[in-house]
């Protein structure tokens, strides 16, 4: 990639976490942010952005890379290190056998995320307390997002996903996803772009029966046939009409009356226009106008 390609790729990653970083109030002066950093290319590409966000923001904050040594075979434990002290960045590498305790209780053909994300949280948790933080960023970004969604559709029967800012199990501390406004394939370009020294995870990553893999590859074809789908699909998550969902926790069904609509906004069309038909008409163009 050339050099003002790279530039104008880095202000767009860079433009966008800082929209994302305002729209939810993701970070306040003085906030010490823990930046979870796994080696792969969505963590890299969180460090670099929130570096560059921390000289020219309007509030200051002090950032700490944490990564985990989950003591899994082969991996390279001097890559991070060597890469962090370059940068001159503070950071701390936790070492736990997480690998051990996974493969032991996660019997062979089942996959491992589940067990494997609680222990690392658990543990993520505990050294953000230690370290002082108020803020855990993770890298997670709109296709994760949107893939999540799918996610708990398919197979949680629920309507929700990753949010961009939450208080976690704990209750103990703030998670922040400040990527949330970035899609993959621009973060991929990126971290391309910038060599960064990639550690693949070779217990997730390796799994061949993931249901999220079959989400990404369901997202990609849809995306063939329709650019920018999953953008779409995102936005959708942050314009929602209560009173056209079904759940009764959420919209108050059982008062609702013709006098007591005051909310304007809740007032929607049963089936939202399509594109070419005049308002008033039924999809056959044949058909005389509804009156």
């Amino acid at each position: 990639m050339k050099t003002d390609q790279l530039n104008r790729l880095q202000k767009r990653l860079r433009r966008k976490t800082g929209e994302a970083i305002s729209d939810y109030h993701m970070i306040e002066d003085g906030d010490r942010i823990m930046v979870c950093l796994s080696g792969g290319k969505d963590s890299y590409t969180l460090l670099d952005m929130l570096l560059g966000l921390q000289r020219s923001a309007p509030v200051r904050f002090e950032l700490v890379a944490v990564n985990l040594d989950q003591k899994q075979p082969g991996f390279p434990e001097h890559v991070l290190p060597q890469y962090l002290d370059q940068l001159g960045v503070e950071y701390r590498i936790v070492t736990e056998d997480t690998y051990s305790v996974v493969m032991d209780k996660i019997k062979p053909g089942k996959t491992m995320c589940s067990l494997c994300s609680r222990l690392r949280r658990g543990i993520l948790y505990r050294t953000a307390g230690e370290l002082g933080a108020s803020k855990i960023a993770l890298g997670h970004h709109m296709d994760d997002l949107v893939e999540t969604l799918f996610l708990n559709m398919f197979h949680g029967s629920r309507l929700k996903t990753m949010p961009p800012k939450l208080v976690s199990d704990d209750r103990r501390n703030i998670v922040i996803r400040p990527l949330v406004y970035c899609r993959e394939k621009e973060i991929a370009r990126f971290a391309r772009a910038r060599n960064y020294p990639i550690i693949p995870c070779n217990l997730c990553g390796s799994q061949a029966n993931l249901q999220r893999v079959q989400i990404k590859n369901m997202l990609a074809e849809w995306e063939k046939q329709s650019p920018n789908r999953v953008v779409s699909i995102f936005k959708s998550m942050q314009r929602v009409t209560r009173s056209h969902l079904l759940d009764t926790g959420l919209y108050d069904f059982a008062s609702m009356t013709v006098e007591s609509a005051a909310d304007l906004e809740e007032l929607d069309l049963a089936f939202d226009p399509q594109p070419g038909l005049i308002p008033g008409f039924l999809s056959n163009p044949e058909r005389k106008p509804v009156h």
